[in-house]
């Protein structure tokens, strides 16, 4: 009997075999985050689960801070991008260039553990009350980052071995079938 691969295991296909391999995530959906604060009112913002529908996600670029050299690109096929049910989850191959391995070992070291991402807001919306800006759908995303200090802290980048997601969904899809056979037997003893 073959299992479904689980979303883990779907992931774990799409990623980079590399020894430079970061993955994470550049935004979050539906998790207000503190922007900015002004003569003590705190201002929000949030990314709506299906703002990136129909968005231009082509040719995205990865830099540190938003600024300086391309560390990764879709169209070399070094980043990918794709938004799922917590973000936009990022991942890429940095091995391409020394300043790209120098980001890799920043981010293995923990020096650098936060992203961001740059973007043209399309269409979005105001809550005076909880001075809360929603994104609603974006129109294009130009670039995601590596960042000494996010506007959103719920983000995350991690220098991961190609090899861990693949074990660990493995890990999963075992627990699972080891899951479903105990219930058949279950459903044969009765």
């Amino acid at each position: 009997m073959v299992l479904p691969l689980t979303a883990a295991a779907k992931k774990a296909t799409k990623r980079f075999d590399s020894e430079f391999y970061v993955e994470g995530y550049a935004t979050t959906f539906n998790k207000p985050y503190l922007l900015y604060e002004f003569d003590g009112v705190q201002y929000f913002e949030v990314i709506d689960r299906n703002a990136l529908v129909g968005a231009d996600m082509s040719d995205v670029i990865m830099q540190y801070n938003h600024e300086g050299k391309v560390l990764a690109r879709q169209s070399n096929k070094t980043l990918g991008i794709e938004a799922d049910e917590s973000g936009l989850f990022t991942f890429a191959d940095l091995s391409k260039s020394r300043a790209a391995q120098d980001l890799y070992e920043e981010i293995n070291n923990g020096l650098i553990t936060k992203m961001s991402w740059a973007f043209k807001v399309l269409e979005d919306a105001y809550d005076r009350d909880t001075h809360t800006r929603t994104i609603l759908k974006i129109k294009k995303v130009y670039d995601v980052s590596a960042v000494s200090y996010p506007a959103n802290s719920d983000t995350e980048i991690s220098a991961r071995s190609f090899f861990d997601g693949v074990i660990e969904a493995e890990r999963r899809e075992a627990l699972a079938r080891k899951a479903q056979l105990l219930k058949l037997k279950i459903m044969l003893e009765v």
